[in-house]
């Protein structure tokens, strides 16, 4: 029976030991995948269905050529988003208020209502938008969603942006800001809060903070990072023309990230943090959703930190592209995913 026995799993593991040796020897061959058509889901809520229904994101393969151009792109985006971001704004019911820190522009978000426990608490905001968009008024709906949902006063980073300044200048711009609250504010009781570039920069801060000797915040909330500007990652090509926000390696952002990298490597871990040390690094959770094209640099970004030790959350959202979970407050998804967020820092920052 025992020779048996091992004669099955010999001849079962032949294939596999052949497999292997095969592998080493063989270029990989790509999987070849034919065209098809992909439905909205019927999975999601019908406010997410009319989001995901939306054709690709306009002239998303037609970048600006030159830095006025660029200049105009996120001027033009600001003042289209100027309304919506308004309307959100009231029926969030949070106070946004116009300052200055640290020499950096800012916008302090303030909930109708702060719970006991968050009354010491305060969180740093950086906007996402490739490193390039989303100035002033644009990059407040993530600051306004994570203040009304959690419950907690937002300090929103306004850096400079191209063509004025080029890297590092969000991440010195977001570390200033960083460093006075800190001095003010127990870091344990400080999170980070970013989205895309955003999330990508909450992590840099993280790298860049323990470059200075500076403590950690907290914990930090990272969405969708832009953690690996080099396009590597499975999901930049299962994804590509199927998220309808950044469509395609080939498209804007990437674009918007060599504009703003100016010549630097973007190995750089102060550009692609998936390549840093994050040993070390607070409580961290990161979404996005299973059409994002940067669905692997989250996902890469997750294993990282669970591999080192840290506590890390991953939540994936059905059908989402890039960055739609914080698209509109009255999404059942959105607030869904800030809530989710929102207990994730409660249950983290020192109280």
């Amino acid at each position: 029976m025992f020779a048996t026995v091992m004669c099955r799993i010999g001849l079962a593991a032949l294939p596999f030991a052949a497999a292997a040796a095969f592998a080493q020897s063989a270029p990989l061959a790509p999987r070849e995948v034919p065209a098809k058509t992909i439905p909205v889901p019927n999975t999601v809520s019908p406010e997410l269905q009319q989001i995901i229904a939306q054709p690709l994101r306009t002239a998303w393969n037609t970048p600006p050529s030159t830095p006025e151009g660029w200049k105009q792109l996120a001027e033009s985006l600001r003042a289209a988003a100027a309304p919506n971001v308004e309307a959100m704004r009231q029926r969030l019911k949070v106070k946004v208020e116009p300052g200055m820190m640290a020499g950096v522009k800012i916008y302090t978000v303030t909930p109708e209502n702060i719970p006991a426990e968050n009354r010491d608490r305060v969180l740093v905001q950086i906007h996402g938008g490739c490193y390039v968009l989303n100035p002033a008024e644009a990059a407040l709906p993530e600051a306004m969603l994570i203040s009304a949902i959690g419950g907690y006063r937002v300090i929103a980073v306004d850096y400079r942006m191209p063509p004025e300044a080029y890297f590092p200048a969000a991440l010195d711009d977001s570390m200033a800001v960083y460093k006075e609250v800190i001095a003010k504010t127990d870091p344990k009781r400080v999170g980070l809060i970013g989205t895309s570039a955003g999330g990508a920069l909450v992590l840099e801060m993280g790298l860049r903070a323990k470059q200075l000797g500076l403590p950690l915040p907290g914990a930090i909330a990272s969405g969708t990072p832009m953690s690996d500007s080099t396009k590597t990652g499975d999901t930049f090509y299962t994804n590509a023309m199927l998220d309808n926000v950044l469509v395609s390696t080939e498209g804007f952002c990437d674009a918007a990230a060599a504009f703003y990298a100016k010549g630097h490597d973007l190995k750089d871990p102060l550009i692609s943090p998936i390549y840093g040390d994050m040993s070390g690094f607070p409580p961290t959770i990161l979404t996005s959703g299973t059409r994002d094209l940067l669905l692997s640099n989250t996902v890469r970004v997750h294993r990282k930190l669970r591999n080192l030790g840290i506590d890390s959350f991953l939540q994936v959202y059905e059908g989402q592209s890039h960055a739609q979970y914080g698209r509109d407050d009255r999404i059942p998804e959105v607030r869904e995913a800030f809530m989710e967020i929102g207990t994730f820092l409660n249950g983290h920052l020192k109280k």
